[in-house]
């Protein structure tokens, strides 16, 4: 059994954005936007590539004659825009990059460990088997000799610090070959070219409003300072664009407002959907870093244990003492669709399950730390098709974003737990204690209580029950499930009062043939807390 790891509070969001639609645009408006857009993009473009070839021979010194030049074809601040956003999208690269290398690696040792063992050997509760035949056996070491020449040219653009961007997007740059059902060539080249526009501008505290780049009002007018090559388009004084949409926030908007009264910084961002025929105009900032809540205080009134499915969110409540309390709770998704459809569908589970956190008086919700990074692999599942795709669609990254974000609005804390066992624990130790007939357990509502009971930091085992020896009343009844602080937790059972376990015959009854139907033993209620033990009642 692998070492588990301690829980922790998960830290707050440092973060946060609101997004409205502009409307009431003429096309005069929609014009100057899509000329703004296209003329940053292509200088977006171009200093993409600089700093690609750049590499890691990267510099201050780089950075700065980049910037300059930008500078004369825009101006300083959306140069200082282009040049941030550049740098962001060469740094994500590098990680996808080097997340392609360990999954590379992963499936190459898979491969060989698989391959050194006989054919058709049993799998173990560690590592998998053989290959099932020769056939697949010779397959594989063919695909291992493929993997290890992707392995070499990955890890030489990696030691060359060289990255294969797409502005855009990669995927959508292939639908080009291959346009999907329904998908015309003019409706590729919108999106094509929307993805491709760059009109975003960083805030700037103590300027008018938070921002000089992109202007918003506090009455929702928004201006744009337009690039020295497209002055001519200006309707306002000093080279700005008025749009005639005036925009409003209908979340966070007081937040925004006491932003920008007192000009701090605000980033905007402006964006087109091609498929609706709408902008929209995304505004986020920063805020100061918040201590997160101690495990102690998130502890001190109980925690929902939350355990995340393909398909629905199964909680359960417990108490301080890690004791499960009414009934579980499911939160169901699909994830099936369009991107913005799985998106709606993660927020409104996580929207109805804070309501009820917050009903129930929590301070804090218990979930997994989840990382399926290295269990996605086709070698590590092999033929499992299913499974790989079940794991691959657990909406983990998003989730926990989303959840830590939201839940730090709605004053709750996160608690993220070690994975390991939590499942199948669970499914041993509280499925079948806690279901009845009103109330089935699945084994995901099982896990809910393990993620809880660690979280809280109680083993997820039930005490085990002692030997017979030490059930009986000479040693105390000992399977009192508490806590360890709990006094009295290791008492003795309460006074028996019913005459059902009462030895003596009631009157008037006819009187059992077989002795051992009743209880033998009462309790002497007179005595000091002892037992006492009866005669055999003779048979007849």
């Amino acid at each position: 059994m692998r070492p588990i790891a301690e829980p922790f509070v998960a830290a707050g969001s440092s973060g946060v954005a609101a997004r409205a639609r502009l409307k009431g645009l003429t096309a005069r408006d929609e014009n100057a936007l899509r000329e703004v857009g296209a003329h940053l993009g292509s200088l977006a473009g171009r200093d993409l590539k600089a700093r690609c070839e750049a590499g890691l021979a990267h510099d201050a010194d780089g950075w700065a004659a980049r910037k300059r030049e930008l500078t004369g074809e825009s101006s300083a601040r959306w140069a200082g825009a282009i040049t941030k956003a550049t740098h962001d999208q060469w740094a994500l690269a590098r990680r996808c990059q080097l997340a392609h290398l360990s999954g590379l690696e992963a499936g190459i040792a898979t491969i060989e460990r698989r391959l050194s063992v006989p054919v058709g050997a049993k799998d173990t509760r560690r590592a998998a088997g053989g290959y099932r035949s020769r056939r697949e056996w010779f397959a594989k070491s063919r695909r291992l000799h493929v993997l290890k020449d992707r392995l070499a040219a990955a890890q030489a653009d990696w030691d060359a610090g060289r990255v294969r961007v797409v502005r855009g997007g990669r995927r959508l740059l292939n639908n080009r070959h291959n346009l999907e059902a329904g998908l015309s060539e003019e409706q590729w080249r919108a999106r094509w070219e929307a993805g491709r526009r760059f009109c975003q501008a960083d805030g700037e505290s103590g300027k008018r409003y938070g921002n000089e780049t992109i202007r918003v009002t506090p009455d929702g007018q928004v201006s744009i300072r337009l690039p020295a090559p497209l002055a001519h388009l200006a309707n306002a004084p000093h080279s700005r664009y008025v749009l005639t949409a005036r925009v409003a926030f209908a979340h966070r908007g007081a937040e925004w407002a006491d932003r920008i009264c007192v000009d701090r910084a605000v980033a905007y961002r402006i964006h087109h959907d091609p498929d609706r025929g709408r902008w929209y105009l995304t505004a986020s900032w920063q805020r100061p870093a918040i201590p997160t809540m101690p495990l102690e205080a998130a502890r001190a009134r109980g925690m929902i244990g939350v355990d995340t499915n393909a398909d629905h969110l199964a909680a359960y409540r417990l108490d301080a003492h890690g004791n499960p309390v009414g009934d579980p709770r499911r939160f169901g998704y699909d994830l099936s669709g369009t991107a913005a459809h799985r998106d709606a569908q993660v927020r409104h589970a996580l929207t109805a399950l804070l309501h009820w956190a917050r009903r129930c008086g929590v301070a804090a919700i218990a979930i997994e730390d989840l990382d399926f990074a290295r269990e996605k692999t086709r070698e590590k599942h092999g033929r499992r098709k299913r499974f790989r795709q079940l794991i691959s669609g657990f909406p983990t990254g998003k989730l926990k974003a989303r959840l830590v974000s939201m839940a730090t609005e709605a004053g709750l804390a996160i608690v993220a737990v070690d994975p390991a066992y939590t499942s199948k624990w669970g499914d041993q130790h509280w499925r079948k204690p806690l279901s009845s007939n009103k109330r089935p357990m699945t084994r995901h509502d099982a896990a809910s209580v393990a993620i809880g009971r660690r979280a809280l930091g109680h083993p997820i085992r039930r005490r085990t029950t002692p030997p017979c020896a030490h059930r009986s009343d000479e040693h105390r009844h000992r399977t009192v499930q508490a806590g360890p602080s709990a006094q009295g937790r290791e008492g003795t059972r309460p006074p028996v009062t019913e005459r059902a376990h009462d030895a003596r015959p009631r009157t008037g009854t006819p009187q059992r043939t077989r002795a051992t139907s009743a209880s033998n033993t009462v309790r002497d209620t007179r005595s000091t807390g002892t037992w006492v033990q009866n005669s055999l009642l003779d048979t007849v």
